[in-house]
């Protein structure tokens, strides 16, 4: 039969497109993607009774284990819907398992939805002004990667704006446990803004390329885009480290040139006394 890989969007269980609810509607399992992103706080149960369908939360180790027996084989002979939070497109997780699907002989058919992608211009800076994406991981005591450092200098050179997502933590073993004998997860983790910041101003201390500025490069938070609490918070990297944007999920922008009509929005959300604002013009320096 088919597979359907079906977009959530971004703010709760009403934000799936029409189209996306009549095929939850119609499909025999319905799985829930469970680790690259959250639905607003938004329950499995929730999702059940809005829908009308059992849901199955699909956490890592379903979709990249198990996903052949349980996701894949059903697909061939009925209808199975694959939940994402945002748009299926984005995350390269889901765009393995099309191919998969695909390779099998299984028919795949993606719905869009809104995604970070996009929502990222409500803080005024134009999409097609945006180089590469990047991934933040979190640091640990041993694991400290800096591989979107080159990324970010690449696009600030082009003088290109830069979306950096944030890292996420679901379902993570707890080793000191495992270790014990006993099978434990450690509790969810967001990567706020905050760390976001911190961790970006750690990279440049070490690499030290000149791929921002800490007191002058002009960046941009953002806390629960498409949600009614949604916020967006501007400054430079310093005071970002400081700044309140509540609960999950964050994502981070590093600015690169500023068209007028862009600074004249994001000033709008620049924290008070920034000194961005007090130093800079919209030719931000590098």
């Amino acid at each position: 039969m088919v597979l359907y890989v079906i977009g959530l969007g971004l703010g709760d269980e009403k934000d799936i497109t029409v189209r996306g609810l009549e095929l939850v509607k119609s499909c025999e399992y319905v799985f829930l993607e469970h680790y690259t992103s959250i639905l607003g706080g938004v329950s499995k149960e929730k999702l059940e009774d809005f829908y009308g369908k059992s849901v199955i939360v699909a956490d890592r180790g379903l979709v990249e284990n198990d996903a052949e027996e349980l996701i894949i084989e059903p697909a061939k002979e009925k209808k199975v819907a694959f939940l994402v939070v945002g748009d299926p497109v984005c995350a390269t997780t889901h765009t393995d398992l099309v191919i998969r699907a695909r390779e099998v002989g299984v028919e795949v058919e993606i719905v869009h939805n809104a995604s970070i992608m996009g929502a990222a211009g409500a803080c005024g800076l134009q999409l097609y002004n945006y180089g590469q994406v990047v991934s933040i991981p979190y640091f640990d005591d041993k694991w400290r990667p800096t591989s979107f450092y080159p990324k970010i200098k690449y696009n600030r050179e082009g003088g290109m704006h830069t979306l950096c997502l944030l890292d996420i933590k679901v379902k993570e073993p707890d080793f000191v446990a495992m270790a014990k004998g006993r099978t434990e997860f450690l509790p969810p983790r967001y990567m706020s803004v905050n760390v976001a910041a911190e961790q970006l101003l750690e990279a440049e201390e070490k690499i030290g390329e000149g791929a921002y500025d800490s007191k002058k490069t002009l960046c941009v938070g953002l806390a629960r885009m498409g949600q009614p609490t949604q916020q967006i918070v501007a400054g430079t990297l310093e005071e970002l480290i400081h700044a309140d944007l509540g609960g999950p999920l964050h994502s981070f922008i590093i600015c690169g040139e500023l068209h007028d009509l862009e600074l004249e929005v994001v000033k709008e959300f620049l924290i008070e006394g920034s000194t961005f604002e007090r130093d800079n013009s919209k030719s931000d320096d590098k």
